[in-house]
């Protein structure tokens, strides 16, 4: 599959990166000291922003502070134990630059340090959730990226594996939804690949090998 494009917006986590043995650790620790009835792993609560399930299952707005504090510690604790994914060093090493940036629901010190954790470039024009008003499932952070490279939202690719971030997608009017993984096969992206194995962007051609498509 050819698409030609302008820039490439790249969802972190499930998509570039797997980390989530690491937030496993985290999450079933703080749902444990203070939301001990929600199961935090299941599909709609991926990709969304940490403050904001935070503020969902707390018992009260007075634990918010101490609450979200704590499961933003315990995630940069486990930040080390993040690995890149299939094909995402090649893809991001290979790109033009000033031509892509990753959108993700973390917080500035997590989204880094997880990029690192796995050996992967930062880009100067990260988008994490400290830079929007509203994380997804709404448009802000592809919004935001996408002006950040200087492109319309049009001519714009993203990469997903969350419904969440589909959505957000979606509603901001990006040309391609991709999804990576199995897992997005539920969501609504245009197409869906195994992982980012051999893809390849020149500046404006991006080109998908039909061997790693799903849907």
């Amino acid at each position: 599959m050819k698409f030609f494009a302008s820039g490439l917006l790249f969802d972190n986590d499930g998509v570039l990166v797997d980390s989530h043995a690491a937030a496993s650790v985290a999450w079933k620790i703080w749902c444990t000291e203070y939301a001990p009835h929600i199961d935090w792993d299941r599909p709609e609560n991926s990709g969304q922003r940490a403050e904001d399930k935070v503020r969902e299952w707390i018992s009260s707005p007075d634990l918010f502070e101490v609450a979200n504090n704590r499961i933003n510690q315990l995630e940069q604790d486990s930040a080390n134990e993040t690995v890149a994914l299939a094909g995402a060093l090649a893809l991001l090493t290979s790109l033009p630059a000033d031509t892509w940036t990753v959108c993700t629901s973390a917080n500035p010190n997590l989204g880094r340090a997880r990029l690192l954790a796995a050996g992967l470039p930062v880009p100067p024009q990260l988008v994490t959730a400290a830079d929007v008003q509203r994380g997804k499932p709404h448009p802000d952070p592809y919004l935001l990226g996408a002006e950040r490279l200087g492109f319309d939202p049009e001519n714009c690719v993203v990469f997903e594996d969350a419904a969440a971030g589909a959505l957000a997608a979606a509603a901001a009017g990006v040309g391609l939804i991709v999804g990576v993984s199995e897992k997005a096969l539920d969501t609504e992206a245009d197409i869906v690949v195994r992982d980012l194995t051999g893809i390849t962007f020149d500046g404006e051609e991006l080109v998908i090998p039909d061997r790693i498509r799903l849907r």
